[in-house]
């Protein structure tokens, strides 16, 4: 409570170019070196090998040229989790308006934290810059491990020295690369033979219209239109492709059924994908076969169990869900009359459970559900199941 944090990041969001910016050589992740027929301007910098030359180090230019927009920000952060939320939202701007791929293991967005501590209501103390932070977890950790080393090292009656350091994720810790230079010490001046840019209102405007919508007034939309909460449309607004399926899928499915495409896009949908390791493009269900499912279980037809088969028939082998349900037999029980039957076979054979549940053991209640949800395969409705089993209790 004696310390306040103070972070500035400074993303690098590489973009989405085919060439480099001063050259006609590829930006491809791993593509071929350059060939060496004129010198370019290099803006991304090299990068040491270490791994593949035995007492030697290599160096890979590969990327030198490629072009990055740097977007600093203010030290107005006060926490790691302020930091990666942060992050995290400039890291969905980007992808969504297709500046930037944002593949954050092949470099493409990576951040450098400026990380400084100080008293509160203190001058600003002085900061340490924690350099090519490529995942979000590593940015909370660099900065939480950074900020305990300075309350520490200042607590024990040492100065923070200006300094660029690099984050171990092996150890979780800090180590200083080199001191760091004020800007002054880097000595710059304007290229002679550049001329400003200046861009024209019209242009911008223009430049505006054709844009998306972005995903903060997307995220206010899904809450206003369709009721979602704001943990379900900022889920679905996190990527443009998962909003844009959402989107499909409800104009199929019925914007009644909002909340229950979102839990379907959200849970079923995007853990397969995960398990696969699959974007959403590369779903093998489309947003009108999962708009059929949604209808069958709004209209009773499948209960959440059932539909969780269906849809792992389509995942797998694809194919409409009606078809499914008919092939498979995966239609939930409608017949009241059947279903009383099957509990009145269960409380037969379930004497004690019954004895259980009247003597006030509510545990009891919910293993004769279970019974007859075996019985029935699973096809019964659970919510019918209820209900004419309590009736059948007294």
């Amino acid at each position: 409570m004696n310390w306040e944090t103070v972070i500035g990041l400074e993303v690098h969001t590489q973009l989405t170019t085919k060439s480099k910016i001063f050259s006609g050589a590829s930006t491809a992740f791993g593509a071929e070196p350059n060939t060496i027929t004129r010198a370019h301007l290099e803006e991304d910098a090299g990068k040491s090998l270490h791994e593949d030359f035995a007492g030697m180090t290599g160096i890979d230019l590969n990327r030198a040229g490629t072009p990055l927009l740097e977007i600093v920000s203010e030290p107005d952060m006060r926490s790691a989790k302020e930091a990666v939320a942060y992050a995290k939202a400039l890291h969905t701007l980007v992808t969504w308006i297709g500046t930037c791929d944002g593949n954050m293991q092949e470099g493409s967005f990576r951040c450098d934290a400026n990380v400084s501590v100080r008293r509160p209501g203190e001058p600003l103390g002085t900061r340490r810059e924690i350099k090519n932070l490529n995942s979000f977890r590593f940015l909370e950790q660099a900065i939480n491990y950074e900020v305990r080393w300075q309350i520490e090292q200042i607590e024990d009656g040492h100065k923070i020295q200006q300094a660029t350091v690099l984050f171990d994720p092996d150890t979780g810790e800090t180590r200083m690369m080199r001191t760091k230079e004020d800007a002054h010490d880097y000595r710059y001046f304007p290229d002679p033979d550049l001329l400003p840019v200046k861009l024209e209102e019209d242009w911008i405007e223009q430049i505006r219209s054709t844009m998306p919508e972005l995903p903060g007034a997307m995220c206010e939309r899904f809450q206003r239109d369709y009721g979602l909460s704001v943990y379900d449309a900022a889920g679905l607004t996190s990527q443009r492709e998962a909003a844009a399926f959402f989107t499909d899928t409800l104009a199929l499915a019925g914007e009644a059924n909002a909340k229950l495409v979102a839990n379907w896009v959200q849970g079923e949908l995007s853990a397969s994908l995960n398990r696969e390791e699959k974007s959403i493009a590369e779903a093998p269900i489309a947003p009108a076969q999962l708009a059929g499912l949604i209808k069958r279980i709004a209209d009773g037809t499948l209960s959440n169990k059932l539909a969780k088969q269906v849809f792992e028939v389509m995942w797998t082998e694809g194919g409409e869900v009606d078809a499914i349900i008919e092939a498979k037999g995966l239609k939930q029980m409608s017949d009241s009359g059947e279903v009383e039957r099957i509990i009145d076979e269960v409380l037969a054979a379930n004497a004690k459970s019954v004895e259980e549940f009247r003597a006030g053991k509510e545990k009891a209640f919910n293993a004769l559900v279970g019974q007859v949800m075996k019985a029935t395969k699973g096809k019964a409705n659970p919510s019918q199941v209820n209900e004419l089993l309590k009736n059948k209790l007294g």
